[in-house]
């Protein structure tokens, strides 16, 4: 996909109120996880009716405060000028692809204004660990992405790099891996009270 890149704080404005679905990727050229989530941005080519704009902090420096980002890179989500979520991080192709498509797994949600954190859970069909944390996120109303890893071998390979474990389920929220299904560990970073 095309990142339009953005000088001002009033051509991100403008921009925004054109387009009903807007993304802003907040990066800083020449750090490895900025330039990682610029490239798998880039690489999506197949996704029509979303804008992306990018700003670079190591050039403009006061767009990321009005948003409150404090990390590079984010990934913060727009309906026309009003944003709504965040993904921080470099994430894989597939994943922003699921972004850009609103294809995450979705539950009735309380209507709370805290933002969950992002969960993707790496799995295999066989696994039934796996389908015991996939079903205890749907109890809990925690949207998720569910990665096959038996599939996609390059997930799998990121998966086992990220984490140095083969075995799954492995969860990833908001970056922090969990192996296996560590219920008190996962209740404790999606503040979930069992």
């Amino acid at each position: 996909m095309k990142i339009s890149n953005i000088t001002t704080n009033n051509q991100l404005l403008s921009e925004l109120k054109q387009n009903e679905s807007n993304y802003v990727l907040i990066y800083k050229a020449g750090s490895d996880l900025s330039d990682c989530a610029f490239k798998n941005i880039s690489e999506i080519n197949d996704i029509e009716g979303v804008k992306i704009f990018g700003v670079n902090v190591a050039e403009i420096k006061d767009i990321h405060k009005n948003y409150n980002v404090t990390s590079a890179p984010t990934l913060l989500e727009f309906k026309f000028d009003k944003q709504i979520k965040d993904t921080k991080g470099c994430n894989t192709s597939n994943y922003f692809k699921s972004v850009f498509q609103n294809s995450l797994f979705v539950t009735n949600t309380n209507n709370n204004d805290k933002p969950q954190k992002r969960v993707t859970v790496y799995s295999t069909p066989t696994c039934s660990w796996c389908n015991r944390i996939k079903q205890y996120f749907k109890e809990n109303n925690i949207k998720f992405k569910d990665i096959d890893v038996s599939k996609d071998q390059k997930a799998a390979q990121e998966m086992v790099k990220r984490s140095g474990q083969q075995g799954v389920p492995q969860t990833d929220i908001n970056g922090q891996i969990v192996i296996g299904f560590d219920k008190q560990k996962i209740n404790k970073l999606l503040d979930i009270k069992a």
